[in-house]
């Protein structure tokens, strides 16, 4: 379980750290996103757990007229986007937390998100409170994972871990809290969502490239992912057997200079009418 007070430290700083890598694990994920953006009509966004920025980013340069204001509780992913959004006029960002994030100007039209909801610790509230927040027929898009043996990206990687942990459990706060459809549907239809469609998408995320991706992949998964962690504590010839593994992994998965592992991931569209 990854809670708040880790995305406001030694989670978020990392994620900050290595923005890069993370915007390129998404690549496939974003591109799908905003292509249905097409499918809502606004002038303003909210873009909910923006992470370092690259999806309110993305949508601002594609909506030139409108504005997005990206929120994030990790101070350090905020400095990252906000130093990223320094040729943007249209695009800020706000350290706050989505769950009781209140608009000071106008309500958004429009919320998205990619996988940035799957931490509230109480889902019901936070939609219901972003429901309020936004204005009278505003849409609703978000990405989430689906189960676990859906996505090896990460289940691949655990299985090689000593003692391996068990899979997280779909409902804890993380990022395979919103896996199973019919409690995301029975949480958005409680707090007020009217319209709630899944579409399934599966996706290559990029997880090594450069000079040599077989190793930058080894160096992925030791800061990101529900392995990192865990591969920390390793003792130093556990991390070797764990690494060489990795490496294995990662030469079968290397195409044209680029490692990439199969995610799974719900898109999920509703509208607050």
């Amino acid at each position: 379980m990854t809670d708040a007070i880790e995305w406001q430290g030694r989670v978020g700083d990392s994620w900050a750290s290595n923005w890069r890598r993370t915007d390129r694990s998404f690549d496939a994920l974003t591109d799908r996103l905003l292509a249905r953006t097409r499918e809502f009509s606004f002038d303003s966004a909210l873009d909910v757990g923006c992470g370092a920025g690259e999806l309110s980013l993305a949508l601002a340069r594609t909506q030139p007229q409108g504005t997005v204001l990206g929120v994030d509780i990790s101070p350090a992913l905020i400095e990252v986007a906000r130093e990223r959004a320094a040729h943007l006029a249209n695009v800020t960002f706000e350290v706050a937390d989505a769950a009781t994030w209140q608009s000071a100007t106008r309500p958004p039209g429009f919320l998205i998100s990619r996988h940035g909801v799957m931490f509230f610790d109480n889902p019901l509230a936070a939609f219901t409170n972003l429901r309020v927040a936004a204005r009278p027929a505003a849409g609703l898009m978000f990405s989430c994972f689906r189960m676990w043996d859906e996505n090896p990206v990460f289940a691949d990687i655990v299985r090689m871990l000593p003692n391996s942990p068990p899979p997280p459990e779909s409902g804890v706060p993380g990022p395979f809290a919103f896996a199973d459809r019919q409690r995301v549907a029975a949480i958005l239809e409680a707090a007020g969502w009217h319209g709630i469609a899944f579409e399934p998408f599966d996706f290559a995320m990029f997880v090594g490239a450069g000079d040599d991706p077989v190793e930058d992949t080894v160096a992925y998964f030791s800061v990101i992912g529900p392995a990192a962690r865990a591969a920390g504590q390793l003792t130093a010839e556990e991390k070797s057997r764990f690494d060489d593994q990795v490496r294995e992994l990662a030469q079968a998965n290397l195409d044209s200079g680029l490692v990439s592992l199969r995610a799974a991931a719900w898109i999920v569209t509703a509208r607050n009418d």
